[in-house]
């Protein structure tokens, strides 16, 4: 490109023209631009914190990998255990015994998902230990009967610590009656607050051995339950150690627990990114207006231009280089206004919470109850040339046709 076109297409873009309007139009598609960048960048980093916060949450309650039998059942577990143990992606395996049931206090009824552990190898398999707001996981013994409940879950029935709570669990005895579930009264040594309302809401934890009691499972357990050293080799580790397990076992890994989770926030994350994109697209036609008024008002300096000896290749550089500056400029302006918004805002949500008495994402609805961000610079990237691209093309109409301008159709009427 000749400098003439570039200086000529610069002082077209800060030049003060006849045309106010044409210069509010720039101004509209920049800033249109730049909101369109911006809002991409920040919608996309709170669905990656929104990702990434829920998978760190799900998975520091609940196994990476469980190995499970048909009927829920598994009689003989100590050498499957020690099979699955001494898989090298495997980090620690520990029984566990998991049922439905329900709890009763004073005149509270709550339906819970019971899960029997042992609480010495629960702390190397799961971050429950790590998330207790009264109690410990040490105060599970066998035998003594004792139950840590998640603290929305405690806060529903009205109990304290050391109150006792009826569990009632389904499997029981027929009599005369008809069928009577087993009861059994249990003394709360725990309460415990993970963040995520599934877990606080439902979850109730007692020992391993009091949980076989209870669901009549003698020595058996219902599944193996283990942390992986490597999350993402997951679904190859469960594949692996299904051709090793016998053939009524199950691996299933947390990427198929919560596939149906995972997948309708990656679809959302797209539509979003296809829907925000629109306001990038807006601003563009306001590029491709704002050029086409631009050419209508420079008819008399284009043919001067032509006179002079520049060719039309030249006059369509002079005005791609005034649309590409809007665009850059807007795409410049967007993206360091959404990094800057999505790294602070743990601090703008909030005030903006404060300032209008409004709390966005409610804990009883939604996983969690603060909006998280996670800025990947590659993403911002993705936005920004994707931007910068959209912008390039909405100047080829307008400076095409301002090529096209003959110099004696310009100047007749000058």
């Amino acid at each position: 490109m000749q400098p003439y076109e570039l200086f000529i297409g610069l002082r077209y873009t800060r030049a003060k023209r006849r045309n106010h309007f044409i210069s509010f139009i720039s101004l509209i598609s920049m800033l249109g631009m730049a909101l369109g960048v911006l809002a991409l960048i920040v919608v996309l980093s709170v669905m990656n914190g929104f990702q990434k916060e829920i998978r760190a949450r799900m998975l520091g309650a609940s196994p990476h990998l469980e190995v499970v039998a048909d009927g829920g059942r598994i009689n003989e577990w100590q050498p499957v255990l020690e099979q699955v143990a001494k898989h090298p992606q495997v980090a620690a395996a520990a029984p566990y015994v998991a049922g439905q049931g329900m709890l009763s206090f004073g005149q509270s009824v709550q339906g819970v998902m019971v899960r029997g552990i042992d609480p010495a190898r629960e702390s190397s398999i799961t971050d429950l230990a790590s998330k207790f707001k009264l109690g410990s996981l040490d105060q599970l013994h066998a035998g003594e009967f004792g139950i840590v409940l998640g603290s929305d879950l405690a806060r529903t029935l009205g109990v304290r610590i050391n109150e006792k709570v009826m569990l009632i669990a389904p499997q029981g005895a027929i009599t005369p009656a008809g069928m009577m579930p087993r009861l059994k009264q249990f003394r709360v040594v725990g309460i415990f607050e993970i963040g995520m309302a599934p877990y606080d809401n439902s979850l109730a934890l007692i020992h391993l051995g009091d949980a076989q009691k209870l669901f009549q499972l003698d020595s058996a357990v219902t599944g193996i339950s283990t942390k992986l050293r490597n999350l993402d080799r997951a679904p190859l580790t469960a594949a692996e150690l299904q051709r090793q397990l016998p053939s009524e076992l199950y691996a299933n890994d947390w990427t198929h627990q919560n596939s149906n989770y995972f997948r309708a926030v990656q679809m959302e994350k797209k539509m979003m990114f296809i829907i925000l994109s629109l306001i990038v697209a807006v601003a563009a036609f306001n590029i491709v207006s704002t050029l086409v008024m631009a050419v209508t008002d420079k008819q008399a300096d284009i043919a001067i231009l032509r006179t002079l000896g520049a060719s039309p290749r030249s006059i369509m550089k002079i005005f791609i280089v005034q649309g590409v500056v809007i665009g850059l400029v807007g795409t410049l302006l967007g993206s360091i206004g959404g990094i800057l918004l999505a790294l602070n805002l743990n601090v703008v949500v909030p005030f903006i919470e404060h300032l209008f008495g409004v709390q966005f994402l409610a804990k009883d609805v939604y996983y969690i109850s603060e909006l998280p961000s996670d800025l990947r610079y590659p993403e911002v990237m993705l936005v920004a040339g994707l931007s910068f691209l959209i912008s390039l093309l909405a100047t080829l109409y307008p400076s095409y046709r301002a090529s096209k301008t003959q110099p004696a159709e310009a100047l007749r009427y000058e």
